[in-house]
């Protein structure tokens, strides 16, 4: 089947050279009948994958836990994409007891800065007065995602007024050009229409066709890899087809990344939009199963380390009210606990120690002070 055009070039200069850069075409993408009948399958295998998450939610007794969970998972994984170095302890040591381990600062403050930005959209375009998925948006996203951190110089919430382009050493040898900067308020207020109008294409398809187009467009001068990975979720929850925020396709998009790029070129320069979307729907099946499992797992291993800690001769009603905060504060230290139980220290200590000995609770490192301490079985299943 003949493919047909995405976009078009516009010649631009940039630093004395000129470069073609990229504009697409608005969407929906171009798609006849015949090749939407070749997605049917993968569609509904995606669907039902989703399906089945919802249901794992649902058996689940506190959705906090695993939102808090997987959140963080998410926000680790699309830094790491970006190039940071932080680790699911480290982050959790930062936010949850204001410890810093082996990696840095700016790293650390990347991840969480995305956590802060993820929540904050879901909270705003859940709230009846909230902001929808627009330009606004995406630009408070913006702000958040750069707050002192790498990129902070690069006008955070706010779209790009000079041009520029992925890959390469310069605009001439750049593997890709987005387009102009004077072309991107409209191309966004067109993708803004288009996630509120009606369409007739499912939702899952209308994702991955946003996502594209929001890589694309490439509206900020640092950060649009995570908007976009975000995107993706905010999407998910904008057209409910999922209860709670469970899946998150930064590991799909991680461990197939060449894959990724080599679909969102083809897209542009052979108009092959089937092959990505095939790609996308695959990864929101791996995903969402994967997500099942976890979610399952994590549940089967909370109720297994309270059976046993019940069992346990010594277990103290203290132990076991920290118990119950640990898959929220899977990672903690003695100010913490006293604080969250509102107790004394040596109370704290001793659940502490109980927790310990049951093997719930491991400490992390060898410091003698500010000790860490951890939820190993339960970070070990998320991680």
């Amino acid at each position: 089947m003949k493919s047909k055009p995405t976009g078009h070039y516009i010649t631009t200069t940039v630093a004395g050279e000129s470069v073609k850069a990229f504009v697409p075409d608005r969407l929906p993408p171009n798609l006849e009948p015949k090749q939407l009948a070749t997605l049917t399958a993968p569609l509904r295998t995606a669907e039902a994958a989703l399906a089945r998450l919802d249901l794992a939610g649902e058996m689940i007794p506190s959705m906090d836990w695993f939102i808090y969970a997987f959140v963080r998972k998410e926000a680790l994984l699309s830094s790491e994409i970006e190039g940071t170095q932080a680790t699911l302890i480290d982050v959790l040591a930062w936010e949850q007891a204001d410890q810093l381990g082996d990696s840095s600062v700016e790293d650390i403050e990347e991840v969480t800065n995305y956590v802060v930005a993820i929540n904050r959209a879901f909270e705003e375009i859940r709230s009846p007065n909230g902001i929808p998925i627009s330009i606004r948006l995406f630009n408070d996203s913006h702000r958040i995602l750069m707050q002192g951190v790498r990129g902070a110089n690069k006008q955070p919430g706010e779209l790009r007024r000079s041009q520029n382009w992925i890959g390469g050493s310069r605009p001439g040898n750049a593997v890709f050009v987005p387009p102009p900067p004077n072309r991107v308020p409209d191309l966004l207020h067109d993708l803004e229409h288009y996630l509120h109008a009606d369409d007739t294409l499912e939702p899952l398809l209308r994702i991955a066709a946003a996502h594209v187009q929001f890589e694309t467009i490439h509206p900020y001068l640092d950060g649009n890899g995570r908007l976009g990975r975000m995107l993706i979720a905010l999407l998910l929850d904008h057209w409910q087809l999922l209860k709670s925020p469970l899946l998150y396709l930064s590991l799909y998009l991680k461990q197939n990344q060449a894959a990724y790029y080599r679909h969102l070129s083809a897209i542009r320069t052979e108009g092959d939009w089937i092959g990505w979307l095939r790609f996308f729907l695959d990864g929101v099946a791996e995903i969402a199963e994967n997500a099942t499992r976890t979610a399952r797992g994590l549940f089967a291993q909370v109720s297994d380390d309270r059976q046993r800690l019940i069992a346990t001769k010594g277990a103290t009603v203290t132990a076991i009210q920290l118990f119950e905060l640990l898959p929220e504060h899977p990672v903690i230290t003695m100010p913490l606990v006293t604080r969250l139980l509102s107790t004394t220290k040596p109370t704290a200590g001793k659940a502490i120690d109980v927790l310990i000995s049951v093997g719930i609770l491991s400490e992390v490192g060898d410091r003698k002070r500010d000790r860490l301490y951890r939820y190993q079985s339960y970070l070990q299943r998320l991680d």
